[in-house]
């Protein structure tokens, strides 16, 4: 059988939907990432925005299904960025007051919303969303993408909880809350975005994969438990000198997602190819491998991409392996986006 293919998360925005996002821009280490989206809150309303944004995720989720993609996501098209637009429905995070805080191990300063309160959510938001995107989707599952706990510490200011792991775990409940109500909706395929993992793996392994299992507590077993762990997006296309994590960490994180809860995880490939002896480290969770990159203008070669999950079987058996972006698409023009994942598709069917 052919080798399954998802998408990560963002997938760049039809001209018509009008929402600022940080891909937009050209560049996401923008000083103030929250700002242009208030700004478009102030001048539109339900109304008048819901109709474009439910059309232009029905547009990409079956795009994706018409390329050949086995698990699609809804492309994240309402969101101004995959952690922001979470945060926006959660009590006791403040986006009019901020915080200047440093990124990315002081590469960049922004001035980032404040948790001012206790974390709690404010109403389910993403079952609504899941449904838009599945009525699209031809049949296929549609997979939601949530941020995790530690990657949301890690893009606001906290005046509240004093301590990582508290502020964690508030949002770990919040998260899982959202989370069941998906399931309870019909979602089987769920996916939590920790990049910060690979970036900081002592503090996951300190506290982030506790507070990681705490978002799937009491999660029913018909969903799949993804988690994405990318090495962090460069801040513009073609740049190959921005720094990323070091991807050794995927090493020092394998063994506590193998005795996790998690089913799959997704891991970079394309940008910076991994060690693939890596996969051996895991027995029962799938591997998602990023197999093109998101931050290039080039598209891959079929048989380049067939030639890396080729090599990744050498290393994992077939079932467990899926093919993949290194993470989402949102800084690519739409017609790149087409021609990777069409290469993609076409590899990962060629090796199966």
């Amino acid at each position: 059988m052919p080798l399954l293919t998802t998408t990560i998360g963002a997938y760049p925005k039809p001209d018509y939907v009008p929402t600022p996002d940080w891909f937009r821009s050209g560049r996401t280490d923008e000083l103030d990432p929250s700002l242009a989206y208030d700004t478009f809150l102030q001048k539109t309303t339900g109304d008048d925005i819901t109709p474009l944004l439910d059309r232009g995720v029905q547009e990409v989720v079956r795009e994706q299904v018409v390329l050949g993609i086995d698990i699609p996501t809804d492309g994240e098209v309402r969101r101004e960025n995959y952690i922001y637009y979470h945060c926006r429905h959660l009590n006791g995070i403040d986006f009019r007051r901020l915080a200047e805080k440093s990124m990315r191990a002081g590469s960049w300063q922004a001035r980032v919303p404040v948790v001012t309160g206790p974390i709690t959510p404010r109403g389910h938001f993403l079952p609504r969303d899941w449904r838009v995107a599945q009525e699209a989707a031809m049949g296929q599952p549609v997979k939601m993408t949530i941020p995790g706990p530690l990657t949301i510490t890690d893009s606001i200011a906290d005046e509240y909880y004093g301590d990582e792991k508290r502020l964690g775990a508030a949002l770990a409940d919040a998260i899982n809350a959202e989370i069941r109500a998906l399931a309870d909706a019909g979602c089987i395929h769920i996916q939590i975005d920790e990049p910060v993992f690979a970036r900081e793996p002592q503090k996951a392994l300190d506290f982030g994969f506790e507070n990681l299992e705490r978002c799937f507590h009491k999660v029913p077993k018909e969903v799949t438990r993804t988690v994405h762990m990318c090495c962090g997006y460069p801040d513009e296309v073609d740049n190959e000198d921005y720094p990323k994590a070091d991807p050794q960490a995927y090493f020092q994180l394998a063994d506590a997602i193998e005795y996790s809860s998690i089913q799959a995880v997704s891991i970079e490939d394309a940008h910076r190819h991994n060690d693939l002896a890596l996969l051996e480290k895991f027995t029962k969770t799938t591997v998602i491998l990023g197999v093109i990159a998101i931050a290039r203008s080039r598209v891959e070669p079929v048989d380049e991409i067939a030639a890396r999950l080729e090599e990744a079987l050498q290393h994992i058996d077939p079932p467990r392996l899926m093919a993949a972006p290194d993470c989402g698409l949102g800084l690519l023009d739409r017609r790149l986006v087409v021609a990777k994942l069409k290469n993609m598709v076409a590899a990962a069917r060629a090796v199966g």
